[in-house]
C-alpha cells in the first residue's frame, strides 16, 4: 500500500487536526515506514506457530460468587445531603 498525500488529508479529516505541508511528509514517511515493516514481517514463515496476546501465560484469578449480606436502602442514603424513597436527590443537570 502506498501512503499518498490524499489518503494523508482524509486521515487528517478523521482525526479532526490539520498538519502543515511539512507535518504532512513527516507523517507520510512515517506511516509508509510502518507499512513497509509490516510488509516484511508478513514475509516470515509462521506455519505452526500458535497465536498468543502475551508472552506469559496469563489466567483470570476470580473469587467465587457469594452472596453477602449488604446493607439495606436506608443505611446507604443515612448520609445523603438529600434523600427521597430509598434514593438519592441531585439536582438536575439536563434541561
Amino acid at each position: 500500500m502506498q501512503i499518498t498525500p490524499d489518503l494523508i488529508k482524509y486521515l487528517e479529516s478523521l482525526a479532526r487536526i490539520t498538519l502543515d505541508e511539512d507535518e504532512e511528509k513527516k507523517v507520510g514517511k512515517e506511516l509508509q515506514d510502518i507499512l513497509t515493516y509490516i510488509d516484511k514481517l508478513n514475509e516470515l514463515d509462521t506455519e505452526g506457530v500458535e497465536a498468543m496476546s502475551h508472552c506469559f501465560p496469563l489466567t483470570n484469578v476470580l473469587r467465587k460468587d457469594e452472596v453477602k449480606p449488604s446493607m439495606s436502602p436506608d443505611e446507604i442514603v443515612a448520609n445523603a445531603p438529600e434523600s427521597q424513597d430509598g434514593t438519592f436527590v441531585v439536582p438536575k443537570t439536563v434541561e
